[in-house]
């Protein structure tokens, strides 16, 4: 088990007020313009053990970049707005089903996944459909 540093700490207290998905840069630059001496490599780490132990949830953006936000607790997915970032957690049923299915289908067990599901918000959408009128 890590130990809370004081480093570890104010990494989870920036992402606990961050809404949405933010990156390890991003979350390092709030840090610094807070006046927290903390480094890059600190906050990487950070995240890195928050996403290990489940306290922060950790997907890749589309152009491949590792985004963080703090967890709710339980096993959950996500839409995402791939122009504001928007967040909804999401349960699927059937996705867990069909995971348990294939898996077992072809001899695996202890099977995870992860599934994030990018599009438009609707607020992003009607915008899109306003510049276009």
């Amino acid at each position: 088990m890590k130990r809370n540093t004081w480093q570890r700490e104010a990494v989870r207290d920036a992402l606990d007020d961050t809404e949405g998905f933010i990156s390890a840069q991003a979350l390092h630059s709030s840090l610094h313009a807070s006046g927290s001496p903390i480094g890059l490599a600190t906050v990487y780490r950070a995240l890195g053990d928050l996403a290990a132990t489940g306290e922060a949830d950790c997907l890749q953006s589309p152009e491949g970049e590792a985004l963080y936000r703090a967890c709710s607790t339980g096993h959950h997915h996500h839409l995402i707005c791939r122009n504001c970032g928007l967040t909804v957690e999401i349960a699927a049923d059937e996705v867990e089903s069909w995971a348990k299915r294939v898996a077992a289908e072809h001899g695996f067990t202890g099977a995870a996944h992860v599934v994030d599901v990018f599009g438009l918000c609707a607020n992003c959408t009607r915008l899109a459909r306003d510049e276009r009128a």
